[in-house]
């Protein structure tokens, strides 16, 4: 599908939402926050024999477990080649460890007396767990839309909001190798082969590691449809967008002191930024945009409260002059 020429972040106003207009940045969501409890949290399906997925679930502990001492090391500055010595036996002995767990946990009663099949099962669960625990991507969820009721209420505090449009770059500006931005898929399954894991672990293969990506990061439930979501990766937290901001939307109960501050938080920016508030079609169930007019919100503030008083001062005085 082409992508459409701007998508946009539904978001409350706060301190971050200021952050993210002031300062150009964009947020990485992790994606174990979501709402929806099955956002990424895919199955992972046994397709490949038991050796393959021994070593695939040795090597992603291996990995892990190698990571975290390193930058418990790294913490402390020790980086010479006795602590590289000690991360790497370490990290092996707990891959080692790895298996002998899971073939304990595969003698469980509990399990039918197929031996192998039970051992399977516990193997592809842990390739599972630990494809979760070593997925560290961050997720900036945009939509196609500005006009969806749903996502005001859902995204943009029921209109109180506002939504921070985005020039979505061509696949000739910007091919997907280029940038991670990517259009969810709703339906289908939350399955994922363990032998595109396996490829993905053991070959560094790319194709397998996109295909993983795809599966685990870019599958939603068919009830969010509405959303038409697009989906940015990237490392979490907050970094500079890698998206031109050209507008911003304000929802229909946004307060007008929102966008004064709003309007006067970008009017030194570099590249200007259209900002719009949104409005009912009358007599419709259907929302429509107009530009905000900014020579009329700056006629008003900032406002200091006490000057109608002072206005009225002289009229007071003189009042008082003719009781006297």
């Amino acid at each position: 599908m082409m992508r459409p020429p701007v998508l946009y972040k539904y978001r409350h106003f706060n301190d971050r939402t200021v952050e993210l207009l002031c300062a150009d940045r964009v947020y990485y969501a992790d994606p174990s926050t979501f709402n929806d409890p099955l956002d990424t949290r895919p199955c992972v399906e046994a397709d490949c024999d038991i050796s393959t997925l021994e070593r695939t679930v040795q090597e992603m502990v291996r990995r892990r477990v190698s990571a975290e001492m390193r930058a418990a090391a790294d913490a402390v500055k020790y980086r010479g080649p006795k602590t590289m010595a000690h991360i790497e036996k370490h990290s092996e002995a707990a891959a080692l460890k790895m298996i002998d767990t899971l073939q304990y946990q595969a003698s469980d009663p509990e399990y039918s007396e197929d031996v192998l099949d039970a051992y399977t099962f516990v193997v592809t669960r842990a390739i599972e767990d630990e494809l979760l625990r070593q997925y560290n991507r961050g997720i900036l969820s945009l939509a196609s839309r500005h006009d969806c009721p749903l996502m005001w209420s859902h995204y943009g505090d029921q209109h109180r909001g506002l939504c921070i449009g985005y020039a979505a770059p061509t696949h000739e500006q910007a091919p997907d190798w280029a940038i991670e931005l990517h259009e969810v898929v709703y339906g289908g399954n939350r399955n994922v082969r363990a032998s595109l894991v396996a490829a993905m672990v053991l070959e560094d293969n790319a194709l397998a590691r996109r295909e993983v990506d795809a599966a685990v990061l870019l599958r939603k439930a068919p009830d969010w449809q509405y959303e038409k979501e697009w989906r940015l990766l990237g490392s979490r937290g907050t970094s500079d967008s890698p998206l031109e901001m050209v507008e911003v939307v304000f929802g229909m109960r946004c307060d007008s002191t929102v966008m004064h501050t709003v309007a006067r938080a970008l009017s030194g920016r570099d590249k200007e930024v259209k900002l719009y508030e949104t409005h009912e079609v009358r007599g419709t169930f259907e929302l429509t945009r107009n530009e905000v007019d900014v020579g009329e919100l700056s006629a008003y503030y900032p406002r200091r409260a006490q000057t109608i008083f002072e206005e009225f001062a002289p009229l007071t005085e003189q009042d008082d002059e003719s009781r006297s």
